[in-house]
């Protein structure tokens, strides 16, 4: 038996978990916040400059390397992941040392943030081809480690920062991502070509996958470069740009907004924020494992539908607990709605450059990273209340609704197409 025969495709999906639960800690970021203004003098600007820097290179460098992921295969990408994530929060605790904000941010938001990128995409389409049959499940644990990142790092770093100092912290920090993300990438390796779980029916995958999408067969995968040109992605494209947007919207103002509307305490609000992070990773596994029943079109469409009737309500809620749970229900969407990119992508445009497609579409996250966060400040600005917010984010919502009816639309033409033996649906 060959070596990659020998593989466990479980214990593939454990090693992808492992190094999104490592990038994951970016999450827990605001952990640095007040150490960071108290010890260095920075201010709220500076020290969040750093996250939304990384947040932004991550999409960046997503669409950049992802023909890299492709060409090298998950290996040594994710090796290269492990190096630049774990470097990078190490140099930034270097930087923090010599008091250099402009280093700090170079090394946790450039190198850290490129290491986030190609970490995030280098497990994922090796997963979806060892789990033909279960692509939204695979792709979901993966995730949901991304999203649950945050509950293991942000109490763990807390507790080095109480215990020595906020350098020691990133340096011991940036040593266990570099063991965690190695070994989880040491184990990674592509399937045979062709190959199937045992007892899968390869024409039955493609049927139990077709609840609204294509699954796309041998002779019609696509390359990055012919999916990118396609009405489909740009729809898909929009679709995660509004999902996120939304979601990080909520994200990049929790404590404040919770206090604010609620009147929570700072300690009540911390403790909504914290479970935001539990949330975000229930939602990649339960939506992405439904959307295997479902299709992901219709599951898409669920969270708009949902999340514009929570955001049209959030201005009448004025109770922590109903409050809280609101905010629940929107963030497992937006956790939902990246577990499930990679298998809509492979539905979509099929298997063959899913890495270098997947990265490309992750420059909404960069977009979005940075559109979400400044709408919201924007609006609380010049009006003092988030009402409006809300309101413009449910308005959004709609327009990424009409989107995937577009994409339904589409995705019929394109079956159609193949039905009659067009090559690739051609455009029209």
């Amino acid at each position: 038996m060959s070596r990659t025969g020998e593989k466990n495709r479980w214990l593939i999906a454990a090693s992808a978990m492992l190094i999104h639960l490592s990038i994951g800690s970016v999450y827990a970021y605001s952990v640095y916040q007040r150490p960071l203004q108290e010890t260095q003098g920075w201010t709220v600007g500076d020290v969040t400059l750093g996250f939304t820097v990384a947040i932004f290179t991550l999409g960046l460098s997503t669409a950049l390397l992802g023909r890299y992921v492709e060409r090298y295969g998950p290996r040594i990408s994710g090796l290269a992941a492990a190096v630049a994530f774990a470097g990078g929060t190490m140099l930034a605790g270097v930087a923090v040392r010599v008091g250099s904000h402009v280093g700090f941010v170079m090394t946790y938001g450039v190198v850290a943030g490129v290491g986030l990128g190609l970490g995030y995409i280098s497990p994922i389409s090796t997963l979806v081809k060892w789990f033909p049959d279960r692509r939204g499940l695979a792709t979901g644990l993966a995730v949901m480690g991304f999203g649950a990142g945050a509950l293991v790092t942000g109490p763990l770093a807390n507790h080095l920062i109480e215990a020595t100092d906020i350098p020691t912290t990133l340096f011991v920090l940036g040593a266990g991502y570099f063991v965690a993300m190695a070994a989880g990438a040491w184990y990674l390796e592509k399937p045979p070509e062709g190959w199937m779980p045992a007892g899968i029916d390869p024409d039955a995958v493609v049927e139990a996958d077709s609840h609204g999408v294509i699954v796309a067969a041998d002779l019609e995968q696509r390359t990055a470069s012919e999916a990118i040109r396609t009405p489909q992605f740009s729809l898909v494209w929009l679709i995660v740009f509004i999902n996120v947007s939304a979601g990080i919207m909520l994200l990049s103002v929790a404590s404040n907004m919770t206090q604010s509307i609620t009147g929570a305490s700072a300690a009540v609000a911390a403790t909504v924020v914290g479970l935001l992070g539990l949330f975000n990773g229930l939602g990649r596994i339960g939506w992405s494992s439904l959307s295997d029943y479902i299709g992901r079109t219709t599951t898409y469409g669920t969270f708009f539908v949902v999340q514009i009737l929570a955001f049209l309500a959030l201005p009448n809620v004025t109770t922590v607990p109903l409050f809280a749970a609101v905010l629940f229900l929107i963030v497992t969407c937006y956790g939902g709605g990246f577990a499930c990119l990679p298998a809509y992508l492979a539905d979509l445009f099929g298997t063959k450059e899913l890495g270098a497609i997947h990265g490309y579409t992750l420059t909404a996250w960069s977009m979005a990273g940075v559109a979400g966060p400044t709408l919201v400040a924007r609006i609380v600005e010049l009006t003092g209340s988030y009402d409006l917010a809300f309101y413009a984010v449910a308005g959004m919502l709609g327009v990424g609704l009409v989107c995937v009816g577009l994409l339904r639309w589409r995705v019929s033409v394109v079956r159609e197409a193949q039905l009659v033996g067009t090559p690739h649906g051609t455009e029209r």
